[in-house]
């Protein structure tokens, strides 16, 4: 009759730990901003809740002395409650008596141990991670119950190892923060796209707008090479000669020095007002307007501001002071939403798959953007696309043919432009 009083107590002591595991594991899961929402609306559960994850350390501290106490008691009292009931069946097969003890007694720790894992530990970890929100309510009134009967011993506890942190530099914290960087919102929003929570678009869509403010105006800029300009002292109608070649409607406008001199931005707009028997005559300088000038450097957040408030051209201007090229409010929606097209654009490459596994690749296109694709392109300060790469890497303005060999890809110059690369072929190599 003793041993299975044992074995009673036994169990509930395992019980009591398997309440103190699923507290540690649920605190420390559970959506913070829906039991916030809960409690602010009244609900009682959720208030206790609250209480336990604003006060998280303590809490998990109060975990760790019941786990502690109760483990200690369990493997005190169940070793001899086991061996005494497995010992009268030992006997019963023959085994001289100090063998069935010895038996028993590794019986008795193997069960209990088994027993322990299993209730106590694996099973209400599972279901804590698995149900935070329903396991916390209803374990979290025992814990916070004990959690105030053993302050003292606790206090002590927690203030020793907060102790032991500072003496190492680290300062604690009684609750995790609550809020989240962009980096981490952008890995959350990309887990939940790939498990189908959110729908692809929608968070590349989020993904997009999160990182926005890691890149600079270098990273999204129309490069000089590739920007069609006006004279300031060119008539008025070459405006709508340039406009109707290129389909733009706005353009930087040089001054003496050409492109490193951009003194203004003229648009369609501007050149419409003017009265068709002047177009001739007048020159851009009379209709163009400010254009404001940025470094290469500055991050996008601080861009789009400039953007916003009407100019919609803006300058990027390099250490030297030349002009590196320009970023449109085009250029930035790009950025958050993919490439746009109007009844305007010539159809610009970027990338194109082929049935045998190649890409051809836009020389404008970003290492991040390859890595996109599964061509793992590496950052580097001394370069921003794939066309940097291979000209770092070559150490010459190449030429067609031309080529380098990344992890598992060979990158090779399809076609120039003048001295830029306009398009690369990205062949896949075979393992021999």
């Amino acid at each position: 009759m003793q041993a299975w009083f044992l074995l009673f107590l036994v169990l509930l002591l395992i019980g009591m730990q398997a309440i103190f595991v699923a507290a540690e594991f649920s605190l420390v899961t559970i959506d913070r901003r829906a039991v916030e929402e809960d409690a602010a609306a009244g609900d009682r559960r959720s208030k206790g809740i609250l209480a336990g994850i604003q006060t998280l350390s303590t809490q998990l501290s109060g975990a760790q002395v019941g786990i502690t106490i109760t483990s200690l008691i369990v493997g005190f009292l169940a070793e001899p409650a086991i061996a005494q009931l497995v010992l009268v069946p030992l006997g019963l097969t023959g085994l001289p008596e100090q063998t069935s003890l010895a038996v028993s007694i590794a019986l008795a720790l193997l069960i209990a141990t088994a027993a322990q894992m299993v209730l106590g530990e694996l099973i209400p970890k599972n279901a804590a991670i698995s149900q935070p929100r329903r396991i916390a309510a209803l374990v979290m009134p025992a814990q916070r119950m004990f959690t105030t009967v053993f302050t003292p011993l606790i206090y002590v506890t927690n203030g020793s190892a907060n102790w032991l942190l500072r003496r190492v530099g680290v300062e604690p914290v009684e609750e995790l923060a609550s809020a989240r960087s962009p980096q981490e919102l952008a890995s959350l929003v990309r887990h939940s796209g790939e498990s189908g929570t959110l729908p692809t678009g929608t968070a590349d869509l989020i993904d997009r707008t999160l990182r926005f403010g890691e890149h600079t105006a270098e990273d999204v800029m129309t490069p000089r090479t590739r920007v069609a300009s006006v004279q300031q002292t060119a008539a008025v109608a070459e405006v709508l000669a340039t406009s109707r070649s290129t389909g733009l409607s706005r353009f930087p406008v040089a001054g003496a020095d050409g492109l490193d001199e951009v003194v203004g931005v003229v648009t369609l707009r501007d050149v419409l007002r003017v009265p068709p028997q002047e177009r001739e005559t007048r020159r851009v300088r009379t209709v163009m307007s400010p254009v404001p000038s940025v470094p290469e450097s500055l991050h996008l957040d601080d861009v789009l501001p400039l953007v916003r408030r009407g100019n919609h051209l803006v300058v990027v201007v390099d250490e030297y002071g030349g002009t590196a090229g320009i970023v449109t409010l085009e250029d930035l929606v790009e950025e958050l939403v993919g490439e746009v097209a109007d009844e305007h654009d010539k159809p610009a490459l970027r990338s194109q798959r082929h049935q045998d596994g190649s890409w051809l690749l836009s020389g404008l296109l970003r290492p991040e953007e390859a890595r996109e694709l599964g061509i793992p392109a590496a950052d580097d300060p001394d370069y921003e696309t794939l066309a940097g790469l291979v000209m770092k890497e070559i150490g010459r303005v190449p030429i067609k043919g031309d080529g380098v060999t990344i992890p598992g890809w060979r990158l090779t110059v399809h076609r120039m432009e003048g001295r830029r690369i306009d398009t690369l072929a990205a062949v896949p190599e075979v393992s021999s």
